[in-house]
């Protein structure tokens, strides 16, 4: 088992790319999708099941586990993996995402941020500081750096000013984080929709060095064009041979157009959370299993699916058991979710190795052009 976190780039074609972080609770396949288990639990699953979908890692949420059950008692009952009984690798975001949308329960100075919790008003610090120690009483793999991401649209002025204090605390973050073999630490780039302050934070972080590089301050209200003119330039800002992590995405066509554009690694709760309110992502598009069409229909949501929602039950069954609020609905929708999405990933990394990724976006894009099955 290796003792050390390295990325090994193993094939191109144009900017996607394919290859393997390696850590010592196990290999992450990239390009990867991280299922969110925000609460030290992806909804409606086990881990065993999360796994069988072929998820490499999982992402952890900073903000919501120090709150509870705390971060301290998580490190007293032996860290997050056995917590969670979870043993591959975890990222942790650091809070900061989390803590900037209390717009209203929240102070932001030079030094961090004050807040009062969402749970029980009570008074919290987080700072990149305590960031760094919350993620190493937690025991994550991969650590993300304390930032500053404000919602967009916002006026040029406000994102210069958060991009630079991002950067402040970046450094802070890596003085905190210390030499810690065997767990990494990511910077986060921001800069919102400008080239030259994306450029300016890139090198801001090459120079502090970090072992990985995310792009942060997207999918937060700009919209798929902006996102994507953004994704055009600001990966081949970041080292070649680091992961590049992009934060918070996304639908299936946000992951393809990402992972086109040099993308290694992203996350987003849509999978797990769409599962719970009856939309089921298939190669076809989207299924909503709420509909009236399903409720007599035998068919399996996708006859090529191999997920245990397609295999033994009908589009039928799904349908009753939605409209019921049974918790077998969730269940077997999430399954089914994070099933396509690695399946995604897998078809992604395939036709990379094999030099044929336009063929297979334009397969992607035209079979779910076809939109849904015929009613019966």
């Amino acid at each position: 088992m290796t003792q050390r976190f390295t990325f090994e780039l193993q094939a191109t074609d144009d900017r996607a790319r394919t290859g393997v972080i390696r850590t010592p609770r196990g290999d992450i396949r990239t390009p990867a999708f991280m299922p969110v288990g925000t609460a030290a639990t992806v909804k409606a699953m086990l881990p065993e099941s999360v796994r069988a979908t072929g998820a490499d890692i999982l992402l952890g949420n900073t903000y919501h586990l120090m709150l509870r059950p705390t971060a301290e008692r998580i490190d007293r009952l032996g860290g997050l993996h056995r917590f969670m009984n979870w043993e591959r690798p975890i990222l942790t975001d650091s809070g900061g995402f989390q803590v900037m949308s209390l717009t209203d329960l929240r102070k932001l100075t030079e030094k961090g941020v004050e807040f009062r919790s969402h749970i029980d008003g009570s008074k919290h610090m987080l700072t990149p500081e305590r960031s760094m120690e919350i993620q190493r009483l937690l025991g994550s793999d991969i650590v993300m750096c304390f930032d500053e991401c404000p919602a967009l649209p916002a006026d040029r002025a406000r994102i210069e000013e958060s991009m630079r204090l991002s950067m402040r605390w970046a450094e802070r973050s890596r003085d905190a984080f210390g030499d810690r073999p065997g767990h990494a630490l990511f910077g986060i780039q921001q800069g919102g929709l400008e080239q030259d302050l994306r450029a300016e934070s890139a090198e801001a972080l090459r120079t502090i060095g970090f072992d990985g590089y995310a792009i942060g301050g997207l999918a937060v209200g700009e919209g798929q064009e902006a996102m994507f003119g953004v994704l055009d330039f600001a990966p081949e800002m970041l080292p070649r041979d680091k992961p590049r992590y992009l934060m918070g995405v996304g639908k299936p066509d946000d992951i393809v157009g990402a992972v086109k554009r040099g993308i290694d690694m992203m996350d987003c709760v849509l999978p797990s959370r769409s599962g719970r309110t009856g939309q089921v992502f298939t190669r076809r598009g989207v299924v909503n299993i709420k509909n009236a069409r399903h409720q007599d229909d035998p068919r399996p949501l996708n006859e090529y699916c191999t997920c245990p929602a397609c295999q033994k039950y009908s589009r039928a069954y799904l349908h009753h058991v939605f409209r019921a609020h049974e918790i077998i609905s969730s269940m077997l929708m999430t399954w089914h979710n994070l099933h396509y999405y690695q399946e995604l990933m897998q078809g992604m990394r395939e036709a990379i190795s094999a030099g044929r990724f336009a063929d297979w976006e334009a397969g992607f894009h035209a079979e779910r052009a076809q939109g849904d099955i015929e009613p019966l």
